[in-house]
């Protein structure tokens, strides 16, 4: 029975396997799914299974809670202006420091050690994410984008690498700024055109009661998300989420998937099944999806 099970997994995946292959996806990873080393291995193993099917992969990710432990190592206290995380010039080299350095080439160094073709790079190199502060610095060294020049990512795809993106852009005057990473990932997408946009969340995607979380919306049309949000079924820390995501629809991305990155193996779960594990988000327009009630087969 046990292999039985395992030939009908392979069996439901074949179509996915077949329509992903040569898509262009990025993922952003951050949250709880880069503090356990367990879900960090799954993440890794989900990108390998990926790319070996032909799937090209961009990764972009944050690094809160690492940043959150240097910081504290130094004394240096977490300040916020109207609700919103400022960074001073100190946490900001910190910041730097951190998502450039350590947790982004452990990352690197994990994909390539288990059998994948990893380049580690940042904002900053060759420009990637041009950046102006914030509201005129009113949350210090907080970036606005302003422009991808994403290059290096089109020519890591040529040649089958993994991009490995850290979350910091470079200003007009070289200054390094700190960036949301769903942002991050949301501007990549749309410049390089992806096929899809995978965000790993804290929760298991759009829920229709914040509560309960067997209240899952599995698929959402772009049109309905104002009704949503007059519901207050969006909110709180989704509403900027969601806005990146219709931002993509409308700017060369195809669909966009919100997952749980608490869970193992979630990404292959949402692209290789017909019932998926998280909320897909597209078109109501695309020609390949059609209304349906219960699976999402077209996913």
């Amino acid at each position: 029975m046990i292999n039985a099970n395992r030939a009908k997994t392979l069996l439901e995946a074949l179509p996915y396997i077949a329509r992903h292959k040569d898509k262009v996806m990025v993922i952003k990873y951050g949250g709880s799914a880069m503090k356990k080393e367990s879900i960090k291995e799954s993440v890794v193993e989900d990108l390998l299974l990926m790319s070996y099917v032909g799937i090209k992969i961009v990764l972009v990710h944050g690094g809160g809670d690492e940043i959150n432990k240097v910081l504290a190592k130094y004394n240096l206290d977490v300040k916020f202006v109207d609700g919103l995380r400022y960074t001073d010039e100190e946490t900001m080299n910190i910041v730097q420091m951190v998502l450039t350095g350590k947790v982004n080439k452990d990352l690197v160094k994990k994909i390539n050690t288990l059998g994948g073709k990893a380049i580690g790079i940042s904002g900053i190199d060759n420009n990637l994410i041009e950046c102006v502060p914030y509201d005129n610095y009113k949350l210090g060294y907080v970036g606005t984008i302003k422009n991808i020049n994403s290059d290096i990512i089109k020519d890591n795809l040529a040649h089958d690498y993994i991009s490995v993106i850290a979350s910091v852009g470079i200003g007009e005057s070289g200054e390094s700024f700190n960036i949301n990473a769903d942002v991050a990932a949301t501007e990549i997408a749309k410049s390089i055109n992806a096929d899809k946009l995978i965000l790993l969340t804290d929760v298991p995607g759009v829920l229709e009661n914040q509560k309960d979380e067997h209240s899952l919306i599995s698929q959402i049309y772009d049109v309905e998300v104002p009704t949503l949000f007059d519901k207050g079924i969006i909110s709180g820390g989704m509403i900027p989420k969601i806005k990146s995501c219709v931002d993509a629809l409308n700017n060369g991305v195809n669909r966009v998937h919100i997952l749980d990155g608490r869970i193992p193996h979630s990404i292959i779960m949402e692209l290789f099944s017909d019932d998926g594990i998280g909320t897909l988000i597209c078109k109501e327009n695309e020609p390949e999806y059609k209304k349906v009630e219960k699976e999402r087969v077209n996913a």
